[in-house]
């Protein structure tokens, strides 16, 4: 039954959630360019899924064997312009803690103003006080100036299983004339990364240049993202450029983690399939949270 008593979810509820039901509605939960990369996620990991059958090789893929520890929440903010709760902090706590109970791991994002960063740092503290063994999470920290980056990393680093660095935020349209987001070199990256000492995670890796990054700086983890369509890039889907380049991409990283457009376990097959080391999901999580009905993260793996 959907709770309404929080708000009003900013989703049509489609009964496929692949972005041909929402177009142009940001803030919210849409995409860019009439959600073109938003239905290019969706779409590319089926096509993959049907290449792999073509090619004979379909049992080698869904023999893959997936445990909830391989999946994890994207590290979503803005509860109330994007996804339509009353008030902002009634959002993270559920979020993550449903996340948790499933067995996901943790991803926090970051956003503005600081309350939202600090919001997500809450709800982690307070699954821990009902928690046997601590739990810790990965956060994505927007591409502020340096200054406030490095406020940000001692707020986060006793809660930090991963700290990364959300590098195509700066082109969100969301957030555009709100903060000073900048786009990063590989000397501030690697300033960031001397600042903690848990694995470093570069996010939103999608376009040639930004592999580039990758080979000089070397980060732990490679996210590729398109930030599910949400901001204004190539054209392409993150299914495509994980099974173009992630044979190239492990030479220079430790694990390679993907999110945009995952709606089934073959999809989570089909990305591991191709490389990926995590998989990382939202949308569907946060329709879940929202309406109650925690049973849907079970499907990604069961």
């Amino acid at each position: 039954m959907i709770n309404t008593a929080k708000g009003e979810l900013k989703c049509h509820r489609c009964p496929v959630c692949n972005g041909y039901g929402c177009p142009g509605n940001m803030p919210g939960l849409g995409g860019v360019f009439e959600n073109q990369n938003f239905q290019l996620n969706c779409d590319s990991w089926k096509k993959l899924y049907k290449e792999v059958g073509d090619e004979g090789n379909l049992s080698s893929l869904t023999s893959i064997k997936v445990e909830p520890s391989l999946l994890r929440c994207g590290p979503v903010t803005g509860a109330v312009e994007n996804i339509g709760y009353a008030n902002e902090e009634d959002f993270y706590f559920p979020y993550l803690n449903t996340t948790n109970t499933a067995g996901f791991g943790l991803c926090v994002g970051d956003g503005c103003p600081d309350k939202k960063l600090q919001l997500g740092i809450e709800a982690l503290k307070k699954i821990n006080e009902s928690s046997s063994s601590p739990v810790k999470a990965a956060f994505f920290l927007k591409p502020y100036p340096d200054a406030k980056l490095s406020e940000r990393i001692e707020w986060v680093k006793p809660y930090a299983e991963y700290i990364g660095i959300d590098i195509d935020s700066y082109n969100i349209v969301t957030m555009r004339n709100l903060v000073n987001l900048e786009r990063k070199s590989a000397v501030q990256l690697e300033n960031f990364r001397s600042q903690f000492n848990v694995p470093f995670v570069i996010k939103g890796v999608f376009t040639n240049e930004d592999i580039e990054l990758v080979k000089e700086v070397g980060p732990d983890v490679v996210y590729i993202s398109n930030h599910g369509g949400r901001v204004e890039t190539r054209i392409g889907s993150s299914a495509d450029f994980l099974k173009e380049h992630s044979s190239e991409l492990k030479k220079y990283c430790k694990e390679i983690w993907v999110d945009g457009g995952i709606r089934t376990k073959k999809d989570v097959q089909t990305a591991l399939y191709y490389g990926a080391n995590k998989v990382i999901m939202a949308r569907p999580l946060i329709r879940a949270v929202f309406d109650q009905t925690p049973e849907e993260f079970s499907k990604f793996y069961k």
